[in-house]
C-alpha cells in the first residue's frame, strides 16, 4: 500500500497562495489530476488542481502527452516520481515557481472534461444501509438478499452516457406502470432520484484470464471522484426484474473532473471492519492489509437548489451527509479483486461505482428515495417547498473532504448537475 511521504507533510505549503486558505479543497497535499481546455487549446490537456488553478503539465514541462490513460496505466512508483516532482515545484521557494506561473490557467476560465477515456463502467451495491432501506421498498419480505454478505453485488453500466460536472441531465422517458394498470406507458419519469456514490478509477489493467490478487489491488487503482447516478426509480420498478437496471440508469450520471489519486489518499485509510455476527470475507477477498487499513475515509454530501432558492439568490440546503466508514461494506481493493477473479481484464480509466453510499442513520441516507421513504414523507426546505423526487430545474450538488488528525484536509471538488425538462 502506499506510503505517506514528503508530499503529504503539513507544513508545506504552495507559492500558488489560495492553495494556503483554510478548508481548501486542492492544497498542495492533495494534487488532482482532470483534463481541461482553455482559450484557444480546443483539445483537452492533463492538468492537476492546486487552490483555484491549474497547472497544465505539459506546458510545465512534466509529460510529453495529453493523453490520460496512457498516464493513468503508469506504475505506481512512475505516479508517486510525478507527484513528487509536481509537489517540489509547487512548493513555497521552489526554483520553478518563474518558469511554471505562465503554466497556470484559473480554474474559473477552464472547461472541464470527463477525466478520461471510460472504456467500461461497473456499478457496485457496497451500501448494506442502502441495500437494505431499498430492498424493504422492492420486497419488504426479504429486503437484503442471502448472497449480499459474501459477494460484492454489482452491473454492468453504460459508459457513454456518463457526463462531467456542469452538463445538464435530461429528465428520462421510459415504460412506467403502476400496481393499478394494467398494462405500462411510456412517460416521463415521475420519481427521478439522485445517487450519492463515489467512482474509483482503474490505473494498471490486467490481461485476459489473470486474476488481481487482493494484496496488488490497489496497485491497479488510480484514484477517486464524485459521482451521481441518476436514477428514475418508476421506470426501474417496473424494469428491474430480472435482469437489473437498464433504462433506468443510462439516461445519464454525473462525474465531477478531478480525480484524487490513491497516492493523496494514503493519510486518509481507516481499518476494514464488519459488525459482530456478519460473515467475514472469503479468502481471496480479505488480507491482513485490507483488513488493518484497506478503508478510506471520505465525507460526502449533498446539497439541493431549487428554481425558486436560485430565483431568490438562496444558497443549496444540504440534504444529506455521511462518511464511508460508516456508509461502505466493501473496500476499493475487494471490488478489483472480485473483478477479476474469473480472469476479466481491467483496462487504464474503467470506472467503478461504489453504489449509493448510505450511513446507519435516516439523516446519512443518499437517495431521495431513502430520505422519503418512496416518496411517503416529503422533505421540507427551508423555504418551504417540498420534495419527494426531483422536479425540473432542480440542481444537486454533491461534494466530498477528507480529514484526519495531523494530516492536511483535502477536497474531492463537486458533481453538479441540473434536471432539464424533456
Amino acid at each position: 500500500m502506499i506510503a505517506i511521504d514528503a508530499t503529504h507533510d503539513p507544513k508545506l505549503r504552495s507559492w500558488v497562495a489560495s492553495a494556503n486558505q483554510a478548508g481548501c479543497d486542492f492544497p498542495i497535499q492533495n494534487l488532482p489530476f482532470g483534463r481541461f481546455s482553455h482559450g484557444a487549446d480546443a483539445a483537452p490537456r492533463i492538468g492537476v488542481a492546486i487552490g483555484d488553478r491549474i497547472l497544465d503539465l505539459r506546458r510545465a514541462g512534466l509529460i510529453d502527452i495529453d493523453d490520460m490513460n496512457a498516464l493513468m496505466a503508469a506504475t505506481p512508483e512512475k505516479r508517486s516520481a510525478l507527484r513528487a516532482l509536481i509537489s517540489q515545484g509547487l512548493a513555497e521557494g521552489s526554483a520553478r515557481q518563474a518558469e511554471w506561473e505562465s503554466a497556470l490557467v484559473g480554474q474559473s476560465a477552464a472547461t472541464m472534461h470527463v477525466p478520461c477515456r471510460i472504456g467500461d463502467y461497473t456499478d457496485f451495491y457496497t451500501s448494506v444501509h442502502h441495500a437494505t432501506t431499498v430492498g424493504k421498498q422492492f420486497r419488504p419480505d426479504n429486503p437484503l438478499l442471502p448472497n449480499y454478505k459474501w459477494v460484492p453485488i454489482g452491473y454492468h453500466g453504460r459508459a457513454s452516457s456518463i457526463v462531467v460536472s456542469g452538463q445538464p441531465i435530461r429528465r428520462p422517458r421510459g415504460q412506467l406502470k403502476s400496481p393499478e394498470s394494467v398494462a405500462p406507458v411510456l412517460a416521463l419519469s415521475k420519481r427521478l432520484d439522485l445517487e450519492l456514490e463515489l467512482g474509483w478509477f482503474v490505473g494498471k489493467g490486467n490481461s485476459l484470464g489473470e486474476s488481481i490478487d487482493i494484496a496488488e489491488a490497489e496497485n491497479h487503482l488510480f484514484g477517486v471522484a464524485l459521482f451521481n447516478d441518476w436514477s428514475a426509480r418508476d421506470i426501474q420498478g417496473w424494469e428491474y426484474q430480472p435482469l437489473g437496471p437498464f433504462l433506468s440508469k443510462n439516461f445519464g450520471s454525473t462525474l465531477s473532473p478531478w480525480v484524487v489519486t490513491m497516492e493523496a489518499l494514503a493519510p486518509f485509510r481507516a481499518p476494514f471492519e464488519r459488525p459482530p455476527g456478519d460473515p467475514q470475507p472469503l479468502p481471496y477477498l480479505d488480507d491482513a492489509d485490507n483488513r488493518a487499513q484497506g478503508a478510506f475515509s471520505i465525507s460526502l454530501e449533498v446539497l439541493l437548489q431549487t428554481v425558486k432558492m436560485r430565483d431568490a439568490g438562496e444558497a443549496p440546503v444540504r440534504l444529506t451527509h455521511t462518511n464511508t466508514t460508516r456508509a461502505a461494506y466493501w473496500t476499493p481493493a475487494q471490488l478489483v479483486a472480485h473483478h477479476t477473479v474469473n480472469g476479466c481484464n481491467l483496462q487504464p480509466g474503467d470506472l467503478f461505482g461504489s453504489g449509493t453510499l448510505s450511513g446507519p442513520e435516516p439523516d446519512e441516507a443518499g437517495s431521495l428515495m431513502e430520505l422519503t421513504s418512496g416518496g411517503k414523507r416529503p422533505v421540507t426546505l427551508p423555504n418551504g417547498e417540498q420534495r419527494s423526487f426531483l422536479e425540473d430545474g432542480d440542481t444537486l450538488i454533491l461534494r466530498g473532504y477528507c480529514e484526519a488528525p495531523g494530516a492536511i484536509r483535502i477536497g474531492l471538488g463537486e458533481a453538479l448537475g441540473t434536471i432539464e425538462a424533456s
